[in-house]
């Protein structure tokens, strides 16, 4: 399936849907795309001279209904459980990228990891749009916040902030993403001491590429674009220099089709 085969019309420009989710994919205030997809983006424009991407800033709040409106036709990092497998108008491609998300607290004396056995019990922050396995996947503000004592925030950033901050009436545990946390704590080791991680995740899930059936290119087609890149193992570099992981099966270099 990764075998490559070039799409056939030249001068083709991709629409890709991007919202926050570093260190995966970003925005740039320049309104370009940072993370593993920015680098991603610009080494396949590199190897397909006839292939151009256009970004379309979008929020995880508003993806679906940007898709429906068809502002966008792909998004290259994203899980298909998170709403889009009973949309029949989408193709999804094989797994290309592995992730999972983690409870974190502050760290304080008598506080161990059975602190987080009790999540129910806890204010939590969590980033508005984004899906959480402690919350079935629900997504709707008003849902969640009949279920939990939640608050809302838009970055890791903040989130952790608050954290630190010490407000257990706000926020006694964040649900931060592996990578980023290993990004942040890389930056601020001495946050190591400051914060409890959980020992178990939250979720773990896998980013494939959602496609509109008929819209320039399908999933499958975009994954063929990418096979030079796991070919020479450039996409394997891209992944781990922003500490992401690929699916345990995902083929890697000479082991590419």
């Amino acid at each position: 399936m990764l075998a490559w085969s070039p799409i056939s019309v030249a001068e083709t420009e991709i629409t890709v849907g991007v919202y926050h989710f570093p260190p995966v994919a970003s925005v740039g205030p320049d309104g370009k795309p940072t993370g593993l997809l920015g680098d991603l983006l610009e080494e396949l424009e590199q190897t397909h001279e006839d292939i151009s991407f256009r970004v379309v800033h979008t929020s995880p709040k508003r993806r679906f209904l940007d898709f429906d409106a068809k502002l966008y036709d792909v998004m290259i990092f994203e899980c298909p459980d998170w709403g889009w497998r009973d949309k029949k108008e989408v193709s999804i491609s094989r797994p290309i990228l592995a992730e999972e998300d983690f409870y974190v607290a502050l760290r304080k004396p008598g506080r161990d990891l059975s602190f987080f056995d009790g999540l129910p019990n806890h204010s939590i922050v969590v980033i508005s749009g984004y899906h959480y396995g402690f919350a079935g996947y629900e997504t709707d503000s008003s849902v969640l916040e009949q279920k939990f004592r939640i608050e809302f925030s838009d970055s890791h950033s903040r989130n952790l902030k608050l954290i630190k901050a010490d407000r257990p009436s706000v926020a006694e545990v964040a649900v931060i993403s592996r990578s980023y946390l290993q990004m942040h704590l890389a930056k601020h080791p001495e946050d190591r001491d400051t914060l409890l991680i959980s020992d178990k995740p939250d979720q773990r899930y896998q980013f494939g590429i959602i496609a509109r059936k008929d819209g320039t290119a399908s999933a499958d087609e975009i994954l063929k674009l990418l096979s030079p890149l796991i070919k020479n193992g450039r996409y394997q570099r891209l992944v781990e220099k922003w500490g992401l992981r690929l699916p345990a099966d995902f083929p890697t270099g000479a082991e590419a089709p």
